[in-house]
């Protein structure tokens, strides 16, 4: 069976060697392999590119396979058409202001995440723990997607032994209100039949962004994961401004985003499989 794999887009920055120590904790568990790719514009870039990748791999221990690739393209289209390509299970890139790779900032990785299938961990420049990600925070707004995640978010609570914490916005409509019980009732049932500890939290719908990353601060949370809406709607309250504020949270918390399937409720993803 083909092992399952990680894709790294990797710029020799800093922040991009943290992306690439949270791809290798994450895939010590699985025995997933890892692709460290890096986008060059032009080809008489390749040489240089390949000898930089090999140099920098060799710098990791081997208990986790590294692959160095190098692709002629642009970040905005070839780190998603890489990892499809490569059937891969999740992409870790790291996240910095405006210097590095093409100034990959928040709405740059946003647009490198829309064009992707694959879900992406983006990480600051905060290290990855020994233990993983320990506490997963789950915002569960009542857009239709966004129950998506969940199948993500339990793959890696359970290699990792985490809790999961749910948060949803306080809603005043009775109808709402009912909706967001119905959603934590659900999340709920969802990862307890999986066998992971989770809690439920409701807080003021005004400000959700701020208050979801408030409560990962306030429980130490190691993951934060959101969906890449990227659009209004009067029912879910984390919009692409939103998403922004939370992969480039001042607490430098991970963001695990993924990007929702039109008519799907849970998205099936199966590190197992």
């Amino acid at each position: 069976m083909k092992p399952k794999n990680f894709i790294v887009p990797h710029d020799f920055t800093n922040v991009a060697d943290i992306a690439l120590e949270h791809a290798i904790a994450t895939a010590k568990p699985l025995k997933a392999e890892i692709y460290l790719l890096h986008v060059v514009g032009k080809n008489k870039e390749i040489n240089d590119a390949e000898i930089k990748l090999a140099d920098l791999v060799s710098k990791y221990p081997s208990d986790v396979k590294i692959i160095p690739s190098v692709r002629v393209g642009n970040i905005f289209d070839d780190i998603g058409d890489f990892a499809a390509e490569h059937h891969a299970e999740l992409i870790f890139m790291g996240t910095h202001g405006t210097h590095g790779w093409q100034h990959v900032t928040g709405m740059n990785a946003l647009k490198v995440v829309t064009h992707s299938s694959v879900p992406f961990v983006i990480v600051q420049d905060k290290t990855a723990k020994e233990t993983g990600y320990d506490d997963i925070v789950v915002p569960l707004d009542l857009n239709k997607e966004t129950k998506q995640k969940l199948a993500i978010v339990a793959n890696i609570a359970t290699y990792f032994n985490s809790k999961v914490h749910v948060i949803t916005p306080e809603e005043k409509d009775e109808f709402l209100r009912h909706q967001v019980k119905a959603n934590i009732q659900f999340a709920k049932k969802y990862f307890s039949e999986r066998n992971i500890e989770v809690t439920a939290t409701i807080v003021p719908s005004s400000g959700f962004d701020k208050e979801v990353v408030k409560h990962a601060v306030n429980i130490d949370a190691d993951l934060i994961a959101i969906m890449n809406l990227n659009k209004n709607n009067v029912l879910g309250v984390l919009t692409a401004n939103h998403e922004e504020y939370i992969i480039t949270n001042d607490a430098k918390i991970p963001a695990l985003i993924v990007n929702p399937i039109e008519g799907l409720k849970i998205l099936s993803v199966d590190f197992n499989g």
